[in-house]
Parts: structure tokens; sequence; C-alpha cells
């Protein structure tokens, strides 16, 4: 699997660039906050140092080429807003996984499908993906609406999925093909 080397997507109000060591404030504030996990695969972070520890598995899956995890900041204040992830790359097929957190207080400002689409344009172009998919919670309404204003079809709906802080939840499979995609943009 390739290496990914640093690299900066810019959009008209933020940049998306790789994660660092001094990044790991801002994305304990991001992901220890209740109400912005509610549809997330895990529970809040509890304690600062497992945003050290997630730093460290994203820079080991920078060199391995296991996933691209990019800091979302706002152009204007260079304020770490959200992350954003290609992962769980199929290389034989073309594929991996895009999922995505944004902080509370910047919701409803329009800014995640705007950082998606820059990623998706990305995963088609520079890295000659055939077809990323997205699993999100069923109730998570907000992030559907995205999925579908960015051309992702809902392809599945599979029961009983995931196990979060005791809680058994469902998964809603979304897929964008780069043809759909490439047609939407013409």
């Amino acid at each position: 699997m390739p290496v990914f080397e640093p690299l900066t997507l810019h959009t008209a109000r933020l940049s998306l660039r790789l994660i660092d060591t001094g990044d790991a404030a801002a994305l304990f504030t991001l992901f220890s906050d209740p109400e912005a996990l509610r549809y997330w695969s895990s529970g809040p972070w509890l304690h600062p140092a497992q945003a050290s520890d997630s730093i460290e598995q994203t820079l080991r899956a920078y060199d391995d080429g296991s996933a691209l995890r990019l800091a979302v900041v706002l152009t204007a204040t260079g304020e770490l807003i959200g992350t954003a992830t290609l992962y769980a790359f199929d290389r034989r097929n073309h594929r991996c996984d895009i999922g995505y957190m944004l902080a509370r207080g910047h919701w409803g400002h329009g800014y995640m499908p705007e950082v998606l689409a820059a990623l998706v344009e990305y995963g088609f172009g520079a890295l000659e993906l055939h077809r990323i998919e997205a699993d999100i919670h069923p109730a998570n309404t907000a992030s559907a609406s995205i999925l579908r204003r960015l051309h992702f079809r809902q392809e599945g709906h599979l029961r009983e999925r995931w196990f979060v802080n005791g809680e058994i939840s469902d998964s809603i499979i979304y897929g964008l093909l780069a043809a759909d995609w490439r047609a939407a943009q013409a």
C-alpha cells in the first residue's frame, strides 16, 4: 500500500491537512462531546491520552497507507473543527470507506458537504478509487442528507451491526461510484 505523503486540500472556506501531534487538545475536545458522538461507532473519549493514542494510530496509518485521516480546519482562523477520513482500503477493488466528524458548534454551516466533496474528488482522482462507502446510524438523518446531496445511494440496511456503549444499533450503508460522481459533476 502506498504511503500517504503530506498533502493539503482546499475548499472555499476550509483546509484539509494531515493530523499532527499538535492537534491533541482539539481532537480531545471534538471526540469527548457525547452529543457529537451520539451516532459514532464508539463512545466519547474520557481521557486526553486517547487523543495522543489516536494521533499515533493516524501517523502509523499514513506510513502504511491504511487510512487517510485529515484535520478539517477553518482557513480564516486555523481552528481545527473536525476530521474526515478515507479508510478500510481494498486496493485490489479500488474501494474504501469514508468517515467524518464535525464539532457541534459548527453544525448547520454547510461545512461537511464542502469537506466531503473535496475528499471524494481526491479519492476518485489521485487515489484512483472506483467506489467509496459510508456506514451511518439509521437515526443520523443529517448525515444521510449530506450523503444523498453528494450523490451517494442507500444500498443496504444491516440489522444489529454495532454495540456502542452497551447499545446495539443497525447500520445504513451508502455507496458512491466514481462514474456517478463524475456524471453529477458534469
